[in-house]
């Protein structure tokens, strides 16, 4: 078979299916309920400044991996910054979140390891947990017993557990309790991404003898681009000596470094906790008590719910259709995704919409 009969067949193998898929512009007139910008920082006067100060004063790239000419003051400021929110002695920035999990389980999953993760991780996490070369064990979602059945089978291997914190399909939270007390009673290094975690859950005070290694991104909360991780200073070491999305990869751009420390200012501040706390309020105005402001609701087939999310673009709200392999056969789904940058009258106009298009039950 040719090239091009290869491509064709798969392109018609995927539209046969009806999971063919395109980049889509913004819509005009529409109330858009599918970014990450869950703070609305993106917009900040702030943010905007500091990356156009950057842009003036470095330029538009860095034009170098970091370890040989790509770094910046802003990047070293940003680390620095980042390592004090998490509470760690070190971070290390990454161009995106994506590569963060790549080079950290790289770096960490290697022979003679068992890799423990969540079976709704992250394709992030999965395609990290793939690229390492140690053991892969997937355990059920949120099931912190038959995690416990894997580490106490190990055998003779040095464990590493990963999740996430907040499930970026359900909204859900991970047990953090229940994994902290897991992993320091079987010496396993804790490895969570907290990409989603604007409304936490907080991970405070870990016992002294847990090593955990704390993985962000800077494109949600944050609003700008890049990721990074956190932890004990020879971990960090580690990853920038080890982990080869971190040494082959261009360094971040000067301004998206710029925009995030601004934008974790803003964060740390009074107003960042009101932007914080005006999530919250509207995340309960969509579904009470939800613990994330991604909500799904949950349709079941392929179509049903591409006929939703078309409906709710009839009433004037962008609301994405989650199908497989996203998430599982069944379980094809509406992701809103609520912010603080929005109104209260776009927020009445989602409720009327979901109203209008089906009946509001928790997913």
């Amino acid at each position: 078979m040719t090239w091009d009969a290869w491509a064709d067949s798969e392109a018609r193998t995927i539209r046969a299916t009806g999971r063919w898929r395109a980049p889509r512009d913004p819509e005009a007139g529409l109330v858009t309920f599918a970014s990450n910008d869950y703070l609305g920082l993106t917009h900040h006067p702030a943010v905007t400044a500091a990356a156009h100060a950057a842009l003036d004063l470095d330029g538009t790239g860095s034009g170098s991996a970091r370890l040989i000419v790509g770094s910046r003051p802003v990047h070293g400021e940003l680390e620095h910054a980042l390592a004090e929110w998490k509470s760690m002695p070190r971070a290390a920035l990454f161009p995106t979140g994506f590569a963060t999990n790549l080079g950290v389980l790289a770096t960490f999953g290697g022979p003679g390891v068992l890799i423990c993760s969540d079976e709704l991780n992250h394709a992030s996490i999965i395609d990290g947990c793939r690229l390492a070369r140690g053991d892969v064990a997937v355990y059920r979602h949120n099931d912190v017993e038959h995690l416990a059945t894997l580490l106490q089978n190990r055998g003779a291997r040095r464990a590493l557990v990963v999740t996430d914190t907040v499930f970026s399909m359900d909204g859900d939270r991970a047990n953090l309790t229940a994994l902290v007390e897991l992993c320091t009673r079987e010496g396993a290094l804790l490895v969570l991404d907290e990409a989603h975690a604007v409304l936490g859950p907080e991970f405070e005070d870990p016992p002294a003898d847990l090593t955990v290694v704390r993985v962000g991104t800077l494109s949600k909360t944050l609003g700008a681009l890049g990721g990074f991780v956190a932890g004990p200073t020879r971990y960090i070491e580690l990853v920038e000596n080890l982990a080869r999305p971190y040494i082959f990869t261009t360094a971040p751009t000067p301004a998206d470094a710029a925009a995030a420390l601004a934008a974790l200012r803003v964060l740390r501040s009074d107003e960042g906790d009101a932007l914080v706390a005006r999530l919250r309020s509207l995340v309960d105005r969509v579904r009470p008590a939800h613990p994330s402001p991604i909500v799904p609701f949950v349709v079941g087939s392929e179509q049903a719910a591409l006929a939703a999310a078309a409906a709710l673009r009839e009433h004037g709200v962008a609301v994405p259709a989650i199908r497989p392999p996203t998430v599982a056969p069944g379980t094809a789904r509406l992701r809103v995704t609520v912010s603080a940058a929005h109104t209260d009258a776009e927020v009445d106009q989602l409720l009327r919409a979901l109203d209008a298009v089906l009946t509001r039950q928790p997913a």
